[in-house]
């Protein structure tokens, strides 16, 4: 009797590794059989062009084998210990490194690997150095994994050039306020209304979008490339609204904080647009709504006892004239000087 024993392929492993092929991801095969013989079944299912290498060939130098990691994509009949080598010489070429595994042997490269996936049939010894254990067994769930981390990732980016904003604008108010020993533009609850609107609601429904790009590198830095400059634009404009209302524009308190509420509420409203990019009609709808939040709490009468504002605030918008009627005048203040009375301008209800 000859018994003969075959290894078999699985059936989604094409299609995977085409997809991570497509995502620009290159695919390394270590496997313990011989080289010829594993070749042959990769071909099979792997469009991928490669050159096979063994550990005679495979130069121990590191400098050379990271130039032999980066040219072959097969080494057959690997010892765990060379498995790490080739992983951690993929590492220092700068790569992102991706493994998986389900044997003792290669727990080491695993381990070293910055995402190790262990399969279900995997010892315990593997899982417990994986970072990642697919429970399914299934080799098809990968793009799915790498799909979700991509649209964390990119949601996480845009929610944060929100929060960051405004963190910027809320710190540079304080403090100028603080030193310069003006008012504080907003009551409390007003600034709580506005952050729910254009932070809080919006925020909550940007997380939850799907899709997502490739990770690149510089998440803080693209963060705050954009948070920094906004926050201090938003900042200046309020601070400038608020100034004038109370310093040089006489007007009231209220009416000073209602022009700044609305000031504020614009110009949040438009990074949160800008943090949005590129629109879809999802998000549409989701800017859409915060707009009809804003345009309700600045219209109607109850949000407007409540929150103290004013759309738009008369005294503001409405600046005093110089010359004021006769009949606006209190009887007992007026006072003008025969000099004065030429300059007046003439016409019904200026004659003194």
């Amino acid at each position: 009797m000859l018994l003969t024993f075959r290894e078999s392929i699985r059936q989604d492993a094409a299609a995977t590794l085409d997809y991570f092929r497509r995502q620009g991801s290159r695919s390394r095969s270590f496997p313990a059989t011989i080289p010829a013989q594993w070749q042959r079944w990769r071909t099979r299912w792997v469009s991928e062009p490669e050159l096979p290498m063994t550990p005679a060939r495979c130069p121990m130098i590191r400098s050379r084998l990271e130039e032999a990691v980066e040219a072959c994509s097969l080494f057959g009949s690997v010892t765990p210990s060379q498995k790490r080598d080739l992983i951690q010489a993929l590492k220092r070429r700068g790569h992102t490194v991706a493994m998986t595994g389900d044997g003792v042997n290669d727990v080491l490269a695993l381990k070293e690997a910055d995402l190790g996936i262990a399969m279900d049939t995997a010892s315990p010894a593997t899982k417990a150095v994986a970072r990642m254990v697919l429970l399914d067994g299934r080799f098809e769930r990968l793009p799915a994994v790498v799909d979700e981390g991509r649209r964390a990732i990119s949601n996480i980016e845009r929610v944060s050039l929100v929060f960051l904003s405004k963190t910027v604008y809320a710190t540079i108010i304080s403090v100028v306020t603080g030193i310069l020993l003006l008012a504080f533009p907003f009551l409390p609850r007003q600034l709580s209304a506005l952050d729910g609107l254009t932070i809080g609601l919006p925020a909550f429904f940007l997380a939850l979008q799907p899709g997502g790009q490739r990770y690149a590198p510089g998440f803080l830095l693209r963060s705050l490339a954009f948070a920094v400059p906004a926050g201090i634009c938003t900042a200046l404009c309020v601070l400038a609204v608020s100034a004038y209302a109370q310093s040089w524009g006489g007007h009231s308190q209220e009416s000073a904080q209602s022009a700044a509420a609305v000031t504020l509420g614009l110009l949040a409203a438009w990074i949160l647009v800008m943090a949005s990019r590129p629109l879809n009609w999802t998000k549409v709808l989701i800017l859409a709504g915060m707009y009809a939040g804003l345009v309700l709490l600045f219209t109607v009468p109850l949000t407007q006892d409540f929150f103290r504002v004013d759309f738009p605030p008369p005294a503001c918008w409405c600046p005093r004239s110089r010359w004021q009627r006769r009949d606006a005048w209190p009887s007992n203040s007026l006072a003008v000087s025969p000099a004065a009375r030429g300059r007046l301008p003439a016409g019904p209800g200026w004659d003194l």
